[in-house]
């Protein structure tokens, strides 16, 4: 039973949780533990750090990625930002879209110019030009690549490297 007082006075129905800074502990704890400080906020030098609902902080890559620098982690004294930053920081990769300009035959390696980690190659093809491809395994979640792309074709997505979607 959810008993979260925006689901008491019938607020937003439930949805997938939103995008926590690093080593964020899990959403029912994060919420528990945050105090809506700010001190994360203040603390991220990349500028990734929003607040959300309820004055949470969330992560926004629509102008900023992650440099996993810590000191999100360092700033947060609730425990709420976890405090091994040797740990994965997030259990995603990235996926391109079919809306993906090189997909509609347009010249296009926005994102893999900005991928720190070269996890996106172009792959030549004959008749058209280079395809993007993810190496997931390689893609550490920064996020570098997704405010660049002009159409927003490149997307977050959970699971495992197995879990992504190929492009044609």
């Amino acid at each position: 039973m959810d008993v979260s007082r925006r689901h008491f006075l019938g607020g937003r129905k439930a949805g997938p949780a939103p995008f926590r800074p690093p080593w964020s502990v899990p959403e029912a704890r994060f919420v528990e533990a945050c105090t809506a400080c700010g001190d994360c906020l203040k603390a991220c030098p990349t500028g990734l750090l929003a607040r959300g609902d309820g004055g949470l902080p969330v992560a926004d890559f629509a102008t900023a990625a992650c440099t996993f620098c810590g000191d999100c982690a360092r700033a947060c004294a609730t425990g709420a930002i976890g405090r091994d930053t040797a740990a994965t920081a997030w259990s995603f990769s990235i996926a391109i879209a079919d809306s993906c300009l090189a997909v509609r035959k347009v010249e296009c390696r926005v994102c893999g110019e900005a991928c720190d980690t070269s996890a996106i190659r172009f792959r030549p093809r004959i008749g058209g030009v280079p395809l993007p491809e993810v190496d997931a395994a390689a893609c550490n979640g920064c996020g570098a690549c997704i405010a660049p792309c002009p159409v927003s074709a490149v997307q977050r997505v959970a699971g495992t490297p197995a879990q992504l979607p190929e492009l044609p």
